[in-house]
Formats: C-alpha cells, structure tokens, sequence
C-alpha cells in the first residue's frame, strides 16, 4: 500500500515557476513507478511526467524542456520542478504510482494522491 500527498501548488503569473512535492508512504517505494499527470476544468486527466524506480524519465511533449521531474528514493518523495509555466498548465496536479515500470496510462497507476492545484494567469 502507498499513500502520496502533494504540496506546492499555488498561483503564478506565466513565465514563473513552481515546484511541485508528492511525499510517499511505504516500504518499497523505490520498487515504483512515479507519474505526474493533470486535469484542467473539462478535460481528461493526462500523463505529464513519469520517473522509473531506477531513473528512467519520460515527459509529455507539452511540457518537454521546461517541467523536470526528480526523486529522492532514500527520503520517499517525487519534485516536479515546472519552469516557464503557461497559461495552459493550469490543472489540478495529482502524484501517482505504480509497481514495475513506467507508464504514461493513468489507468495504469495504482495510487494516486489528492491533487494540488496550479494556477497560472497573465
């Protein structure tokens, strides 16, 4: 069982910056694939960033070269540093987990967090 909670969303002008935390519960939590994914108003929660127990990344190409995504296996959390946000970035942000390897499928993921939100504004 993983539990994950969130932190560090908040509301920023475009071109800011923001980072995000999702902090793990658990014993194995290195044996997990972590994602990052988002849900605007009306739309479908979708993949932005994903990091493997072992280091491997992958990031949606919206986000690709401004969003970078870390973990820190010996203290259990996942950052997701977000650089020259933009008015489109706006979502609620949601951690999530899984065994194995990484996936960009959210129906893949096991655990998910409660979601922070991200505001971005002109």
């Amino acid at each position: 069982q993983v539990q994950l909670v969130e932190s560090g969303g908040d509301s920023v002008q475009a071109g800011g910056s923001l980072r995000l935390s999702c902090a793990a519960s658990g014993r194995t939590f290195s044996n997990y694939a972590m994602g990052w994914f988002r849900q605007a108003p009306g739309k479908e929660r979708e993949f932005v960033a994903g990091i493997s127990g072992g280091g491997g990344i992958y990031y949606a190409d919206s986000v690709k070269s401004r969003f970078t995504i870390s973990r820190d296996n010996a203290k259990k959390m996942v950052y997701l540093q977000m650089d020259s946000l933009k008015l489109e970035d706006t979502a609620v942000y949601y951690c999530a987990a899984r065994p194995g390897s990484l996936s960009t499928i959210n129906l893949q993921y096991h655990y998910w967090g409660q979601g922070t939100q991200v505001t971005v504004s002109s």
